[in-house]
């Protein structure tokens, strides 16, 4: 073997030991910090619909599937109604729709990344049909990596609710414009990432969504060759 191919395999192992290690370490430091809201939100979830946690199944690293956990945020049986949401579906609880605005429902995906089935950034881990939509070849690329808690696709998109429900079918819109871009930004920010741009999007996504202007420049700067 090159020396030189041996040399940069071994940087790309570490790399991303480190970053697994960052991983578990922020996830353990973020589930101690968040344990109070963690059980306040559990406790309302399960006096309003009697569920506390939502799982499902999602595309990881590898194209391996794993059950994804998030707190439940709508009526039982509403995955029969599709895997696309827009704002005002009557399937989202009200507890639901603030979770959902705040992305706090997202907080239980720490134990994904404890579980070493997510990272903090990465793309998001959509559903297999979702996978199925998306070229073979593209897929495969997507997740090289592990899926993210959030990233590019997630700042982009951070109001992707809103822009299905002025859709006339949002299921379509999704399937035929926004998964192709989010697609493409993911594979887009693939090649320039690094720890400072991962760290950007850590801070960002919890404020982005309410800052146009911010949106955009961060995405200039993140993907500014990207077609958005």
């Amino acid at each position: 073997m090159d020396p030189a191919v041996g040399t940069r395999n071994a940087a790309r192992v570490a790399g991303v030991d480190m970053r697994r290690a960052l991983d578990v370490a922020v996830a353990a430091v973020l589930l101690g910090a968040t344990a109070p809201l963690l059980g306040i939100i559990a406790a309302c979830n399960w006096l309003a619909i009697r569920r506390v946690f939502f799982t499902q199944t999602r595309v990881g690293r590898g194209l391996v599937p794993f059950s994804i956990v998030k707190f439940q945020t709508m009526i039982d049986g509403a995955q029969h109604g599709g895997t696309v949401t827009a704002r005002g579906d009557p399937r989202v609880t009200p507890l639901g729709r603030l979770l959902r605005a705040t992305k706090l429902d997202e907080l239980p995906q720490l134990l994904n990344v404890l579980r070493g089935e997510m990272s903090l950034v990465g793309p998001r881990p959509l559903t297999p049909n979702e996978v199925a939509a998306i070229p073979a070849a593209l897929a495969s690329r997507l997740y090289a990596v592990a899926p993210g808690m959030t990233g590019i696709a997630s700042l982009a998109f951070i109001d992707e609710e809103r822009v299905l429900a002025d859709a006339a079918d949002p299921q379509a819109a999704y399937f035929e414009a926004v998964l192709p871009r989010k697609v493409a930004l993911e594979l887009a920010y693939a090649g320039r990432r690094t720890w400072v741009t991962d760290l950007v999007i850590i801070i960002l996504t919890p404020v982005v969504g309410f800052s146009e202007g911010l949106r955009r420049a961060a995405l200039r700067w993140l993907v500014p060759d990207a077609e958005r």
